[in-house]
């Protein structure tokens, strides 16, 4: 077994020793340190952006620049600004007999992440692990590498400034055995989560003995109804497309009513000279300036053609006809399902979340962005004088 494990595990026991002022104000050097070694960084993600080819829809997923580091900066103050998710009684009752139950919310302990070519994530995953008490072991992919190298060094030379146990983050080689370790590192990984496309989500949950939660790759839908305001549409559409297109809530198939398929001219207007349509695909998880078109005969059209497709990551209506909007919302399976609004709101700073580990598309625990909370479990602590069992 990886060493690295073995000092990641024993490591995390240190942290619940660490106030949470202490770790909000290391939070706030290591966000001012993104900012002094800014140039660092960003010459290190350049060596991987050489490697790979600028048509690549991961290419921008993978681009750090100055002003992406001072969103990453930024995220991360607005987690050290944020309530400790730990200790807080979400159950408290006392029995006949005396003894006093209360259920408190604790750590999972040491959060597995396996992730593709997204150097932001490991900013985000240690701050919202450090914030929550949890140590993290990172496995990012070979496209991202010296740019983890660089993040993840910069992080433990403060941690040791700092007086804390450097262990409680540690970077995995960028291989495919090391994602196999992860998988296997039963009493060593407390909780995996991968984050990138359909193959290595599938992939991490077919062959982890570990437990997991996925954050699924989005097929998203918005849906222009009959009934809908043709210039919020061309925003929300436009927006929702081509704001970032390699990103999860990005849109890949827009569905409009049929009465209204003369407004479709009008409606992808805004971004008729970036985006390349088409009127097949469904089900495509584009992940760059790709659109799916399809016009639909009516919501329940709508409804049928997103429960076919939808991944239930994030989806949306365009419309000014309040009950249709509800209907929408009650029967769409989604983690995320917005009402005139672009999905690409879905993203835990976005919801006031401070940033995100991910966005589970699945239904047992967390759903949607996951942040502080998300990362936390429970455990239950009786108090007794002396009762026993009849």
């Amino acid at each position: 077994m990886n060493i690295q494990f073995q000092q990641t595990k024993d490591a995390s026991y240190s942290l619940a020793l660490i106030s949470d002022e202490k770790k909000n104000a290391v939070l706030r050097r290591i966000a001012d340190e993104i900012g002094k070694q800014s140039d660092m960084l960003l010459e290190a993600n350049a060596k991987d952006l050489s490697r790979m080819d600028k048509e690549n829809p991961l290419y921008d997923r993978l681009q750090l620049t100055k002003e992406r580091l001072d969103g990453i900066a930024s995220d991360m103050r607005h987690v050290a600004d944020l309530p400790s998710p730990l200790g807080h009684i979400t159950c408290d009752h006392t029995l006949e007999n005396g003894l006093r139950l209360y259920r408190v919310s604790v750590p999972f302990g040491v959060i597995g992440m396996i992730y593709e070519a997204r150097p932001n994530v490991s900013f985000d995953v240690f701050s919202l692990c450090f914030k929550s008490g949890n140590a993290c072991v990172l496995k990012g992919g070979k496209d991202a590498d010296d740019s983890n190298r660089a993040i993840v060094a910069m992080i433990k030379q403060i941690l040791v400034e700092e007086g804390i146990n450097p262990d409680v983050i540690n970077l995995l080689p960028a291989t495919h055995e090391s994602t196999g370790e992860m998988l296997n590192a039963v009493g060593y990984i407390d909780l995996c989560i991968p984050r990138g496309g359909k193959k290595l989500i599938e992939f991490v949950r077919d062959n982890a003995k570990v437990p997991v939660i996925e954050t699924g790759a989005g097929v998203v839908h918005t849906y222009f109804d009959k009934d809908g305001d043709l210039e919020k549409g061309r925003r929300i559409v436009n927006n929702g497309k081509t704001r970032r297109v390699s990103v999860c809530n990005a849109l890949d198939c827009l569905l409009v009513h049929k009465d209204r398929e003369a407004d479709i001219p009008a409606l992808i207007e805004p971004m008729k000279d970036k985006v390349q349509f088409h009127y097949d695909n469904y089900g495509k998880e584009w992940m760059s300036y790709d659109l799916s078109i399809k016009v639909v005969d009516s919501l329940d059209d709508a409804l049928a053609h997103i429960r076919k497709y939808s991944s239930g990551h994030s989806e949306a209506i365009i419309t000014e006809n309040k009950e249709t909007a509800q209907r929408f919302q009650k029967e769409v399976d989604a983690a995320c399902v917005y009402w005139n609004a672009p999905t690409s709101f879905t993203d835990g700073a976005q919801f006031g979340l401070g940033a995100e580990i991910g966005i589970s598309t699945q239904k047992l625990g967390p759903r949607g962005p996951m942040a502080l909370a998300e990362i936390t479990t429970y455990k239950w602590i009786i108090e007794g004088d002396g009762q026993i069992r009849p």
